[in-house]
């Protein structure tokens, strides 16, 4: 690999496969890392395999060969348990969800080969289809094992791979709406990224999903998506179709492709597209920046600007804690104040629909009574969904005139 320094890495975490790959600053792309030397192979099952000899684990292909070839003991489920929060039994150990995702990163950062990789990185960008909040915090906690800090690593779901990854590309497969049709063996999902040009910044939305089962094989499969790709695209202008998943091959699709290229739209399949974004989402918020007109509307958006007005350096000011237009797993701050004549807290609340500040209160219940500007409070904002914020308070006292008096308030506001 061309890189060996402030790597820019991209993971895509997925539910049956996963790849790595890394930003080449000189081609100024994404490169995908082989799971095996001199193959093209770039998708590693997402498993686990403890190795009783060694005592050790490993990943991927080398997981499956251990596990039928020597007897080592297998988690194929590894992204089931990356949604717990139980204690998984591997043979004699014992281990949580977060310890396992912290050995599965570890061995695909391998296939790099880097020795010191997290004084090597830049950032570390993890994409799953979906993040709950048990995965959040299971990837955190694995990071933090791995010894990444939080400044060196980011989460997106697929939908914030695929907006990074689509306005990485040349503006003319994505300046007007993009379809997205995902397989699996089974059925396939369609989504539509739209843009709405009149607003400032352009708002993108990734549209709900649709999707259809499909035959096993053959005409009828090629017959089913057809019907699908006719219901779903209708007479809209698209700028061009990304095809992911397993589950598509032109083989069966004769229609289908006929179809999908109609009217000279561009059309592309791969399954390297989320780890790809991942690296673009990585390289547009810590270097190139281009993307500042532009905003990705997810779900998983926080929309409410929350602050404080309160005297800093003895001068009244507003002071933000959290911004709109961030994920919420990615909202949280933690600050301390002096309490001035005042025995509650009082946020100001500006939401993205409504503008107008409003304030909205936290009473702290049996504070002690203590002289003005000597109680000193610890307050942390976290996010645990989209709409739901957590609010800690501590109490710090004041020195030794006023010790702490181990009170803690807790409350989850939805703004």
């Amino acid at each position: 690999m061309n890189e060996i320094r402030d790597l820019m890495i991209g993971i895509d975490f997925g539910k049956r496969y996963s790849q790595i790959c890394y930003y080449d600053r000189k081609a100024e792309e994404a490169r995908s890392i082989s799971m095996k030397v001199g193959s093209s192979q770039y998708e590693a099952p997402t498993c686990l395999c403890r190795r009783m000899e060694q005592g050790d684990y490993c990943v991927g292909l080398e997981a499956e060969y251990f596990a039928r070839e020597k007897g080592g003991i297998m988690l194929d489920d590894l992204y089931g348990i990356s949604e717990s929060t139980g204690p998984v039994q591997v043979a004699e150990e014992e281990k949580q969800p977060w310890e396992l995702l912290a050995l599965f990163l570890k061995g695909m950062l391998k296939f790099l080969g880097i020795l010191d990789i997290v004084k090597n990185t830049k950032c570390m960008v993890i994409t799953c289809p979906s993040l709950t909040s048990e995965q959040v915090l299971n990837f955190q906690k694995a990071c933090k094992s791995l010894g990444f800090p939080e400044e060196k690593y980011m989460l997106l779901d697929y939908g914030e791979s695929f907006y990074y990854y689509m306005l990485s590309q040349k503006r003319d497969t994505w300046n007007r709406n993009v379809a997205w049709y995902a397989f699996s063996p089974e059925k396939v999902v369609f989504r539509r990224m739209s843009m709405s040009s009149a607003s400032r910044p352009v708002l993108v939305r990734i549209g709900e999903p649709a999707e259809a089962e499909l035959s096993e094989g053959g005409e009828s499969r090629d017959s089913d998506f057809c019907r699908f790709v006719q219901q779903t695209l209708g007479n809209e202008l698209y700028s061009s179709i990304q095809i992911t998943g397993i589950g598509f091959d032109p083989e069966w699709a004769k229609q289908s492709v006929k179809m999908l290229c109609y009217q000279k739209r561009k059309v592309f399949y791969g399954n390297n597209l989320f780890a790809k974004g991942a690296c673009a989402a990585a390289v547009e918020r810590l270097e190139k920046k281009s993307l500042k007109g532009y905003r990705y509307m997810s779900e998983s958006l926080v929309l409410a600007d929350v602050g404080m007005e309160m005297r800093v350096m003895g001068s009244p000011a507003y002071y933000p804690l959290i911004e709109a237009g961030s994920n919420w797993y990615d909202c949280k701050t933690r600050y301390e104040l002096l309490l001035d004549q005042m025995e509650e807290l009082v946020f100001t609340v500006a939401t993205m629909d409504n503008p107008e500040k409003r304030r909205v209160a936290m009473s702290l219940p049996g504070l002690p009574n203590r002289p003005n500007k000597t109680t000193r409070l610890e307050v942390e904002l976290s996010y645990k969904s989209p709409k739901e914020c957590c609010i800690t308070v501590k109490d710090l006292g004041f020195g030794e005139m006023f010790p702490s008096s181990g009170k803690v308030w807790k409350e989850t506001a939805q703004w």
